[in-house]
């Protein structure tokens, strides 16, 4: 199989390019910059930015399968940007794959695409997209999900996957930030302590991707369809964290913040990053307010049933290859 790999430089991206090279594919990857760890793997690098159509149409020249897994994540920043790449990039990549007749698109999406502020506890599939979003990263995402699941048909198979909460070493967004706001003092448990989550090791993620792709065909039952992508056994958030702190030699977190403290604080601050026009992003929105509080976990029946999803590493020793990473991020 000759595979495209958008943003197979990032942190899902290219351990989806790992696996695609184990699996004996010919691997091209589409990114706006040189990855030395890229070059050490010998895969084709096509430089191009996933808002250029024309770019984005020429990576698709020739390959029987396109993994999109490039994205902006975020809690705050303009609309444009968020729609851009994440909406419009993912419009680019369903034209490219149409013009040149691609078989396959695998589409990475996010859980959030259904987030509407309740509880989420052992949710499914059925869930609908909310009518209205509290952060401009999830709608741009919906949007593309949405995109996606509608250009499946008898030339184009598609389909999304939703990890949650994507951990594990060379981790760039997660897990260095509760490691620094942890350092800070300024890390908080918000809600009562008794808020679920499912978490998604990255590899076992990526080999969802790889899993769904070798059943996806047109008429499938995976053609059309979106996945949740996780752990098959949820863990109190707390506990989560405090687990991680704990490995990285830190202490527990201690203080904590009511919901609606945390909300109304979040509010706050995104009217005066707003007001102000301040670069980066709020400590708090009204989104994080509501991710960090409630409860979010997901079945992966489906996932299991359609393309025979099993996370190949146990939680245990995900915690064991992330070990040496949190001892350098507290170090540094």
């Amino acid at each position: 199989m000759k595979a495209l790999v958008t943003g197979g430089g990032g942190f899902l991206g290219l351990y989806i390019v790992e696996q695609l090279l184990e699996d004996g594919a010919d691997v091209r990857v589409l990114c706006r910059k040189r990855y030395e760890r890229l070059d050490q793997l010998g895969v084709e690098w096509v430089q191009g930015d996933i808002q250029d159509a024309e770019a984005v149409a020429s990576a698709c020249d020739g390959v029987d399968a396109v993994f999109h897994v490039a994205a902006v994540p975020g809690i705050w920043g303009p609309w444009e940007m968020f729609h851009g790449i994440n909406t419009l990039g993912t419009q680019n990549v369903i034209a490219g794959c149409r013009k040149h007749h691609v078989r396959k698109l695998v589409y990475t999406s996010s859980p959030s695409v259904i987030f509407d502020g309740q509880d989420h506890v052992d949710a499914d599939e059925s869930l609908p997209y909310p009518t209205t979003f509290l952060s401009h990263y999830p709608h741009s995402k919906a949007l593309a999900e949405q995109a996606v699941i509608a250009a499946n048909g008898s030339e184009l198979a598609t389909c999304a996957l939703r990890p949650h909460l994507i951990w594990g070493p060379r981790d760039t967004q997660l897990v260095p930030r509760l490691i620094r706001r942890a350092q800070s003092g300024r890390l908080r448990l918000v809600g009562d302590g008794t808020n679920v989550i499912s978490m998604a090791y990255a590899e076992n993620v990526a080999a969802a991707h790889l899993q769904a792709a070798k059943v996806l065909e047109p008429g499938s039952a995976v053609a059309g369809q979106v996945y949740f992508v996780n752990e098959p056994q949820p863990v109190n958030c707390g506990e989560w964290i405090n687990t991680l702190l704990g490995c990285a030699g830190l202490p527990p977190v201690q203080k904590r913040i009511s919901t609606k403290a945390a909300r109304r604080i979040g509010a706050a601050f995104e009217g005066v990053w707003s007001l102000l026009r301040l670069n980066g992003e709020p400590p708090m929105t009204r989104f994080l307010a509501g991710q960090l509080a409630s409860s979010h976990s997901y079945r992966i029946d489906k996932a299991v049933r359609d393309f025979g999803y099993t996370p190949r590493v146990t939680v245990e020793e995900g915690l064991r290859r992330l070990a040496p990473e949190l001892e350098k991020l507290v170090s540094q």
